[in-house]
């Protein structure tokens, strides 16, 4: 079922948008050759404590196997739902950050794609694109429109580049939960509902330089390319409310 939320929750959705990118302006100078992902974990728990808020990725999922850490990093070939670890990045990397911030019982979401030092044009590119692909999809996300104008909007500059896009994984709603209904996809299929005024969603397009394939490593959380090219993953919180939508995770490219 869809929550549609009121201005007072927006408001509150908003607060912890706006934490949550003040966190990553903090957070992004960070991302340096040399650095562990746990390092960067670490960071990211006292930052979000400091600010009075609670990491809303820290123990997600379910009961067996929850999230181990308050941010998924992800590099390379890796997706989404990296794990930090001791694994130190390295020039040339792009690394993915996806985050999220519990502020009194409203969340926030939020992933960005940082280019260490000098990457290749290719790299380089993907990210250019993929970012591109995420604004494209909440220039579509309208009230009165239908939610699959947004994985049009997606797919279509996606394979306009020849890149691949993941489909297993997709967007969501977000604020009162962290996923809620209702996804939403980077290609065009399944339900196509009204977005209405009160709708508050995730759009998170999920490229890829080769194929659409993915798989899942052993951990059972983190996601790679079955052809282990490079991906890079954009997201946004965005409120539709009084006939006009709103971004509300601050832009924080590099």
């Amino acid at each position: 079922m869809i929550r549609l939320k009121n201005a007072k929750q927006i408001e509150g959705i908003r607060s912890s948008c706006r934490m949550l990118g003040a966190m990553y302006r903090e957070l992004i100078p960070l991302v340096q050759p040399g650095v562990e992902t746990l390092e960067i974990d670490c960071w990211t728990r006292n930052w979000i404590k400091k600010a009075g808020g609670k990491p809303a990725f820290l123990g997600y999922g379910p009961k067996k196997n929850p999230f181990p850490a308050a941010i998924c990093i992800s590099i390379n070939n890796e997706v989404i739902h990296g794990i930090p670890s001791k694994c130190r990045i390295r020039e040339g990397d792009l690394v993915s950050l996806d985050s999220g911030i519990d502020l009194d019982g409203y969340i926030s979401d939020q992933a960005i794609s940082v280019e260490v030092g000098k990457v290749s044009d290719a790299v380089h590119q993907l990210n250019i694109v993929t970012r591109e692909c995420l604004y494209r999809g909440i220039a579509a996300a309208k009230a009165g429109e239908r939610l699959l104008q947004i994985a049009r909007a997606v797919e279509s500059h996606a394979r306009t580049h020849g890149y691949g896009v993941v489909r297993e994984y997709c967007g969501h709603g977000v604020g009162l939960s962290l996923h809620e209904d209702p996804q939403v996809s980077n290609y065009p299929h399944g339900p196509n509902p009204r977005m209405n005024n009160g709708l508050v969603i995730a759009i998170e397009p999920m490229i890829n330089m080769g194929k659409a394939d993915i798989r899942v490593l052993n951990d059972n959380w983190t996601v790679v390319t079955a052809d282990k090219q490079v991906s890079a993953h954009w997201e946004h919180t965005v409120a539709i409310f009084d006939g006009q939508t709103e971004i509300l995770t601050e832009r924080v490219d590099q």
